[in-house]
């Protein structure tokens, strides 16, 4: 059977990186994947590597022109090769006036030992009752206890995504104790996860939920694919997993 794919986890830009989407475009297309997520990088959103770090307007420029990289994908599908899913990575400003209607859904991103998001702030309450009024998934990848903080206390019942299926979230184990994986607005993406763990889940909480990514450049689109292949699911089972999960609830 040909799928329909749709890897929701790919990472492009080139400002404080050089991950071009020319060097994930052919990689893509090569494993038949037919559409791609794309997320701006962290290192062109703040500076991940000074824990005290305070936003100024470069910095918000350079969110900016990150996201503009790929809504110009987007806009420019011979360039692209395939179809383009920009999320929007919000930080401190929580600049909901950014929220165009181009975005697929929003990336929210920080690990141990990174600048903090200001959860207090009330511009954090506004945008996300913009993110909640779209209908926008959120793909959280945060530590084990602001991820519990987010989930109880700012999520609600909202569609929300942790990728790698909670490896940089606490890992999980540990977020399969706290009830998470149970919830039914909480989804997960297989990017980068252990074959035993994908095997875990789908055996307890079923197909509905997951989805696939890759995480490129950290891992390959080919190789994150054969994972999912190998399960050897129902075909409408792969299907899901491989794109139509990602396609509902992201209102394609």
């Amino acid at each position: 059977m040909t799928y329909r794919i749709i890897d929701c986890h790919v990472h492009a830009g080139v400002q404080n990186v050089s991950w071009p989407w020319e060097n994930a475009r052919p990689l893509l297309k090569a494993a038949g994947i037919s559409g791609a997520a794309v997320i701006p990088p962290v290192e062109d959103v703040y500076h991940r590597h000074d824990p005290d770090f305070t936003d100024t307007p470069e910095w918000q420029a350079c969110r900016r022109a990150a996201h503009q990289y790929l809504l110009d994908l987007k806009d420019d599908p011979a360039r692209a090769g395939l179809a383009i899913f920009p999320y929007f990575f919000v930080w401190n400003d929580f600049a909901r006036e950014e929220l165009g209607l181009e975005y697929a859904a929003v990336k929210w991103h920080r690990h141990g030992g990174e600048p903090e998001y200001r959860y207090g702030d009330p511009r954090c309450r506004q945008f996300l009752e913009a993110v909640k009024a779209r209908g926008l998934p959120i793909l959280l990848e945060e530590t084990l206890k602001n991820t519990l903080f987010f989930l109880n206390h700012l999520a609600g019942d909202h569609p929300v995504i942790i990728p790698h299926l909670g490896g940089l979230n606490g890992g999980y184990v540990p977020l399969d104790r706290h009830g998470v994986w149970g919830r039914p607005n909480l989804y997960a993406d297989t990017s980068t996860a252990a074959l035993p763990e994908i095997k875990d889940y789908l055996r307890r909480y079923g197909s509905d939920r997951l989805i696939f990514g890759s995480d490129y450049p950290f891992s390959q689109p080919q190789l994150e694919l054969d994972k999912i292949l190998s399960l050897n699911l129902p075909e409408a089972q792969t299907q899901a997993i491989l794109g139509d999960n990602f396609r509902r609830l992201a209102g394609l």
